[in-house]
C-alpha cells in the first residue's frame, strides 16, 4: 500500500491528510496526518469522506458537445471539443471585439490553474473580461484590509495565535459547520482563560460555544461595530499612543463613531446596550484581542465599510500590528486566498500586482514574453460579468472553470437566463453540474487527487496537494485544456477583422469547425502554456517576485520539507512571513488607515409585501454549490436537502408546523423547502442553506445589489415573504 501526503479538497483550512491505496479510486482511503500543524490530524465529515468524490461513477470521462441537429449534448473527441471552442472564441472576437469572450474562474482552483487562467485570458484571448467566484467570497474583506493595511491576507497571523489571544470577536461565521477542525483553537482560547464573543443573527453551533452571543438584525453589523467603538471612546478605552504612532485618519473615524451612541445602536441592531458595553469593555481592557469576520458582515452591499468599521475597532483599541492581536478574515473556499492573488480577479495581475500600474504590467509582461501594451486593463467584476451575457456590448462567449453559478450566484434565476443568452459556453468540470448542462462544450477535468498543485490557505500558508492516482481515461487537467486552446488561438492576432473569412461567423446553431490556417502570425511564445504544474509554479514564482504576494522563495521541495511556507517569501533564504504588520503596515507611510464610515440600511429592507429578513449560509455536510458533496452518500444522508429555519413565534403566526412545505418569495424569485422550527433564530428572520439546485435553490431569492468598492453581492440580507406552500399557489 502506498501513501501520499496531501490536503483536503474543500475549505480554506486545507487540512492535512494522507491518501492510502490505489491505483483504483475505489480502493483509496483517507488517513490522518497528525503532524500537519493546521488541523493536527482532525478532519470534519467532508474531509473524512473526501475519497468518495474520487469515485468514477457519475464522473465526466469524455468531452461533450452540443449536437447541431437535436441540440443535445453528445460525446466527442478532445480535438473536436477544442476545435469548436477555439473557433467560437475567435468568431466572437472577430464579430464583437476582444472583450466579447470572457473567462470565469473559481476559488477552488490551484494557484497554478488560477495563474494560467489569468494569463490565458490576457495573453491568448487578450480580453479584459475575467473574474471568478471568489468575488462572492471575501472581496469585501480584501478591499477593507487593503484600504486599512495596504495588504490583504486573510489572516495576518497563524491560526495558532487565536488560542493565545485574550478576547476574540467572531462576526458572521459558523465555524462549527463550515470548518470544524478550527474550533480546536477557540476551545484552547477558552481553556487559556480567554473570551469568545460570537455575532450572528442565529444561535448557531458556533454561537452555542461562545461566552457571549450578540444576535443583531441581519445587515446591521456595521452599526454594531460603530456602536462598540462609540463605547470604547466614551469610556476612555482607546489606545491613544498606538493611534498616534501607527495610524492615520482617527479624528474622522472618531466623529463617525460618536454619531452611533448605544441607544441608537440598540434600536438599529436589536443588541441590548448592556451587551454593547460588556463587549466593548472586554475588548478595550484586554491586552490582546482579535476580530475575525466571515461572510455574514462581508456579503452585504456595504461589506467593505462594515469590515472597515470592525478594523477601526481593532485600531482604536491598539489590537493590530501586535502579537496575538489583529483583524482577520476567515476565507471560505479552498484557494480563496491564492485564487485572487495571481490573476483571476478582474483588476489584478500575479503577485497581487495592479493591472493599472505601469511597473506591474512591465514586470509581468517580461515574464510572459509579451508587450505590456497588449495586456488588457480591468474588466467587469463577477456578477457584472455574468449580467453582461448576451448584451450588445457584453460577453458573447465564455470559458467557465471551477464554478457552478446556476446554483451559487445571486439572483440565480436571472443568471441562468443570462447563461442561456450566450452565443457559446464552454465549461470544464468533474461532473455534469447544473451549469455544465447549459454548455455548448463540456470538458472533463482531473480533480484534486489526480494532479498536483499548490493552494494557499486562510493563513497565507502555501501548501502542496500531491497527485495520488491517475485520472480516468479520457480526462485531462485544466492546464492541458488551456494548453490545447492556446495552441489553437496562437495565430489569432489583433487584426482579425479584415482577414476574417465570412464562413467563420459563429451562431449558436451552427458553430464552425476550427481552421488553424485562417489565423495570422504568432502573438505569444509557443511555450506560454505548459502542462506540468511545477513548471507553471516556477513561472508564477518569477511573476510574483517583488509583488505583495511574493512567492519567489517558495518551491515544491521547500513546501514538502516545511509543511507549507507563508508568503511573502522573497527568496530561498527567507523563512516566510507568519505574522504581518508587527513593525509597520504595508501602506506607503507604514501607518494603518482608519475608515470614517457610517451605517446605512441594506439595499432591500422588509416592507408590507415582503415582511421578513432572509439570510443564507451553509450546513456541515455540504459544500458550496454541492457539485461534489451531493455525490457522497454519507454526506447526503446527513443533509439530504434544503430547509427553511424560522422561529416558533413566526411559525405560530403563519400556522406552520415542523416539516411543512414553505414557499419563500422575493422580488427575484421563489424557493420551496420544508420548515425547521427553532428558537435559535430571530423572530423576524428566516434562514436557508444554498447548496441545492431546483425548487429549493436559495439563490433564486438573493439580491445582487453590489458593494460599490468590492462589487460583492448582498447574499446575506434581503426582504422575503413566507407562506405555506398551499397558500402560495
Amino acid at each position: 500500500m502506498t501513501t501520499t501526503d496531501t490536503h483536503c479538497p474543500y475549505c480554506s483550512l486545507q487540512c492535512g491528510m494522507r491518501l492510502a491505496g490505489g491505483p483504483d479510486a475505489a480502493l483509496v482511503e483517507v488517513l490522518e496526518r497528525p503532524e500537519f500543524p493546521v488541523n493536527r490530524g482532525a478532519l470534519c465529515g467532508k474531509g473524512q469522506n473526501a475519497a468518495a468524490v474520487l469515485d468514477r461513477a457519475g464522473r465526466l470521462t469524455t468531452p461533450l458537445v452540443r449536437d447541431r441537429r437535436d441540440g443535445e449534448l453528445r460525446a466527442a473527441t478532445w480535438e473536436e471539443a477544442l476545435d469548436r471552442t477555439a473557433a467560437a472564441f475567435t468568431a466572437a472576437q472577430r464579430a464583437h471585439g476582444r472583450d466579447a469572450v470572457g473567462v470565469f474562474g473559481g476559488g477552488g482552483l490551484t494557484n497554478e490553474k488560477a495563474y494560467a487562467l489569468g494569463k490565458f485570458a490576457r495573453v491568448a484571448l487578450r480580453t479584459a473580461n475575467i473574474d471568478y467566484n471568489g468575488r462572492f467570497c471575501m472581496s469585501s474583506a480584501a478591499a477593507g484590509s487593503r484600504r486599512a493595511f495596504g495588504l490583504d491576507r486573510g489572516l495576518p497571523f497563524p491560526l495558532a495565535d487565536i488560542a493565545r489571544s485574550e478576547v476574540v470577536v467572531l462576526v458572521g461565521s459558523n465555524l462549527a459547520e463550515t470548518m470544524p477542525p478550527v474550533l480546536r483553537y477557540f476551545r484552547e482560547l477558552r481553556e487559556n482563560g480567554g473570551t469568545l464573543v460570537v455575532v450572528d443573527p442565529r444561535r448557531t453551533r458556533t454561537a452555542q460555544q461562545a461566552d457571549l452571543h450578540l444576535q443583531p438584525v441581519p445587515g446591521t453589523d456595521l452599526a454594531l461595530a460603530l456602536g462598540l467603538l462609540h463605547v470604547l471612546i466614551a469610556e476612555g478605552l482607546t489606545d491613544e499612543e498606538f493611534i498616534a504612532e501607527r495610524t492615520t485618519g482617527w479624528e474622522s473615524a472618531r466623529a463617525a463613531a460618536m454619531a452611533h451612541w448605544p441607544a441608537r445602536t440598540e434600536r438599529t441592531t436589536g443588541v441590548p446596550v448592556s451587551q454593547l458595553r460588556e463587549v466593548a469593555r472586554l475588548f478595550g481592557r484586554a491586552k490582546t484581542g482579535m476580530v475575525l469576520t466571515a461572510r455574514g458582515p462581508e456579503q452585504q452591499s456595504k461589506g467593505t465599510d462594515t469590515v472597515g468599521a470592525w478594523i477601526d475597532l481593532c485600531l482604536a483599541a491598539g489590537k493590530a500590528g501586535r502579537p496575538y492581536s489583529g483583524y482577520g478574515c476567515l476565507t471560505g473556499q479552498g484557494n480563496g486566498q491564492g485564487g485572487r492573488e495571481h490573476g483571476q480577479k478582474a483588476d489584478q495581475l500575479p503577485g497581487y500586482r495592479s493591472i493599472t500600474d505601469a511597473a506591474d504590467r512591465e514586470h509581468v509582461a517580461r515574464v510572459w514574453g509579451v508587450d505590456p501594451a497588449t495586456i488588457p486593463g480591468p474588466g467587469r467584476s463577477a456578477f457584472e460579468l455574468l449580467d453582461s451575457f448576451g448584451e450588445v456590448d457584453g460577453v458573447r462567449a465564455l470559458l467557465l472553470m471551477g464554478s457552478n453559478p446556476v446554483v451559487s450566484a445571486p439572483d440565480a434565476v436571472r443568471v441562468t437566463r443570462k447563461l442561456r443568452a450566450l452565443d457559446f459556453l464552454a465549461v470544464s468540470d468533474l461532473v455534469l453540474s447544473e451549469t455544465a448542462q447549459l454548455a455548448d462544450v463540456v470538458f472533463p477535468a482531473a480533480q484534486w487527487a489526480e494532479e498536483s498543485g499548490t493552494m494557499t490557505n486562510l493563513e497565507g500558508r502555501v501548501i502542496l496537494r500531491q497527485q495520488a492516482l491517475a485520472a480516468p481515461d479520457g480526462v485531462r487537467s485544466d492546464l492541458e485544456l488551456l494548453h490545447g486552446l492556446a495552441a489553437r488561438l496562437r495565430r489569432a492576432a489583433a487584426a482579425q477583422t479584415e482577414a476574417a473569412d465570412p464562413e467563420d461567423a459563429t451562431t449558436p446553431e451552427d458553430p464552425p469547425a476550427f481552421r488553424a490556417d485562417a489565423f495570422p502570425a504568432d502573438p505569444f511564445p509557443a511555450d506560454a502554456f505548459p502542462t506540468e504544474p511545477e513548471q507553471v509554479f516556477e513561472e508564477l514564482r518569477r511573476a510574483s517576485a517583488g509583488g505583495q504576494a511574493d512567492y519567489a522563495g517558495i518551491s515544491y521541495d521547500r513546501i514538502r520539507k516545511e509543511d507549507g511556507v507563508f508568503w511573502p517569501c522573497p527568496d530561498d533564504a527567507h523563512p516566510g512571513t507568519q505574522r504581518l504588520f508587527l513593525d509597520r503596515f504595508a501602506t506607503p507611510d507604514g501607518r494603518a488607515r482608519f475608515a470614517a464610515v457610517t451605517h446605512r440600511p441594506a439595499a432591500e429592507e422588509p416592507d408590507e409585501e415582503y415582511p421578513y429578513y432572509l439570510t443564507t449560509g451553509r450546513v456541515l455536510s455540504q459544500y458550496q454549490s454541492g457539485a461534489q458533496t451531493r455525490r457522497v452518500k454519507k454526506l447526503n444522508d446527513a443533509a439530504p436537502g434544503p430547509f427553511v429555519e424560522l422561529h416558533p413565534q413566526l411559525a405560530s403566526r403563519l400556522e406552520v408546523t415542523e416539516g411543512q412545505l414553505l414557499t419563500l418569495t422575493t422580488r427575484r424569485g421563489r424557493a420551496t423547502a420544508p420548515a425547521r422550527i427553532t428558537s435559535d433564530i430571530r423572530p423576524d428572520t428566516v434562514f436557508m442553506p444554498f447548496h441545492w439546485a431546483g425548487p429549493g435553490r436559495a439563490n433564486s431569492l438573493t439580491n445582487a445589489a453590489l458593494d460599490p468598492v468590492s462589487r460583492m453581492p448582498e447574499f446575506k440580507v434581503c426582504a422575503v415573504r413566507v407562506e405555506r406552500t398551499e397558500a402560495a399557489r
